[in-house]
């Protein structure tokens, strides 16, 4: 399994804490859910089947870091990772998504991760070949004259004229400047694959038959040659271009294929958003409830494992991970049937967001909004000092919003922090080098009559 291997429970925890601040139950339960995965890989063949994933359901209000610890989970995994939406599945009769799509979605992501990863390994072999083409277009073979297929046959590509003495020299002159990087302004013609070229196709298909939409185009796409055309660019663009035509071309797409879809299976990751929002009230099972019910008997195959047909092949999903997450204010994670239940057998529940938790989401992550602003303004020389007092001041105008009004966590700070900034946003081109302190006598100065009118601050804060 890839990366997975060292990483132990604490380091992945401790990992997560660069993104994610606080909310230590639910980091250690996908940390032990993320080991249990290369675990599994290290037993006994016989057994390896037969262990299950431990899914898991996130329970907390929106913003409080449930879908950036899936999402950070599954990049240090470098797993094959999509979230979706529960509330645009339905069951049949219902307008919504096929369930399946899912597991297609999630093997085309597979395949983009493994093609770009492929296409790595061979990028030093891709790079000579680039070079050749390069040396060929700056130095065109000379004609033979009366057969004009005798070039192709004698000579390898990139290889000159028949190997002359006098066109290798040159050539080999032209190879030292090239990777001395003295041609990078000249202008050189290639023939390129155009990706853009041929006719641009839509099919419609019917409700929960997505698949067969993507195979008809796949099969008139493949009816069709691939279009080149000819194309006038510096060298330095062009070398680039050339290099990733070759590593597509060098990367081998049944073995693509192969591998991702394996990655997929063994450590896929999917984290189905609004679980709350299919879960049945105590109401009874009429008007929505019979969509919501519907909507997780369709989810409950995939979950529990089944294999489902993609235009790559069939896809197992034994042994993908799924995490679910709702805010659960109006349902409880008993309300969903007890089938679906019983394959999240893992509950954590994440804490709303207080000031002080506020403060630390402001300077501590890698990405924090502070780090992000002052980077930001810097294009534009303005330097932003962010003072103490203006990071608290901030953190309470977002708590004091979000208890006003809907509790939206973190994500209230974004709202805060551009409110604040906004002028300055405006402004910062036409101002030259300044260097602007915020702190909480500016946060005062331009959120304060906003933050003191109640109607007017749940607008627009």
């Amino acid at each position: 399994m890839s990366g997975t291997h060292t990483f132990t429970p604490r380091e992945i925890v401790s990992e997560l804490d660069r993104y994610v601040i606080g909310q230590r139950e639910a980091k250690r339960a996908v940390a032990v859910a993320l080991r249990n995965r290369w675990r599994r890989q290290q037993v006994p063949e016989e057994l390896r089947d037969e262990i299950a994933p431990k899914n898991i359901i996130m329970i907390g209000a929106t913003g409080v870091g449930k879908t950036e610890i899936a999402r950070r989970l599954a990049k240090l995994a470098q797993a094959p990772f999509i979230k979706v939406e529960a509330s645009k599945f339905t069951e049949v009769g219902y307008v919504g998504r096929d369930v399946e799509s899912i597991i297609r979605d999630l093997t085309e992501l597979a395949i983009q991760l493994v093609q770009e990863e492929e296409q790595r390994s061979v990028r030093a072999k891709a790079e000579e070949h680039a070079e050749e083409r390069l040396l060929d277009a700056l130095l065109p073979p000379p004609p033979v004259a009366g057969a004009p297929d005798v070039i192709h046959l004698a000579q390898a590509p990139g290889q000159g004229a028949a190997g002359s003495p006098e066109q290798n020299e040159t050539r080999e002159k032209l190879r030292k400047l090239l990777r001395l990087g003295e041609l990078e302004d000249r202008e050189v013609e290639l023939e390129l694959t155009d990706e853009s070229g041929g006719p641009s196709m839509s099919i419609m298909t019917p409700q929960g038959v997505e698949e067969m939409g993507v195979q008809f185009k796949d099969l008139l796409s493949g009816m069709m040659p691939k279009q080149t055309r000819n194309r006038r660019m510096k060298i330095a663009e062009a070398r680039e271009a050339l290099i990733e035509e070759e590593a597509i071309a060098l990367v081998d797409p049944d073995k693509v294929k192969e591998l991702a879809i394996r990655r997929v299976e063994d450590t896929g990751i999917v984290f189905i958003d609004e679980i709350d929002k299919v879960a049945v009230g105590s109401g009874g099972r009429q008007g929505p409830d019979v969509s919501r019910e519907g909507v997780q008997r369709d989810l409950l195959p995939i979950v529990e494992g089944s294999t489902v047909q993609t235009k790559h092949g069939p896809v197992s999903t034994d042994h993908i991970l799924f995490v679910a997450a709702g805010a659960f204010h109006l349902a409880k994670p008993s309300d969903l049937i007890p089938e679906l239940q019983g394959r999240f057998p893992i509950r954590v529940e994440l804490a709303s967001l207080g000031r002080e938790d506020l403060v630390r989401i402001l300077t501590e992550p890698a990405n924090s909004l502070v780090r992000q602003y002052t980077a930001l303004l810097a294009t534009e020389e303005t330097e932003l000092v962010f003072e103490t007092s203006g990071i608290e001041a901030i953190a309470d105008v977002a708590a004091t919003v979000n208890e006003r009004a809907a509790d939206i966590g973190a994500r209230r700070l974004h709202t805060v922090m551009e409110r604040l900034l906004e002028a300055l946003s405006f402004d910062a081109p036409d101002q030259g080098k300044q260097t602007v302190v915020v702190d909480e006598a500016m946060v005062k100065e331009r959120l304060g009559e906003l933050l003191d009118d109640q109607d007017l601050s749940q607008f627009i804060l």
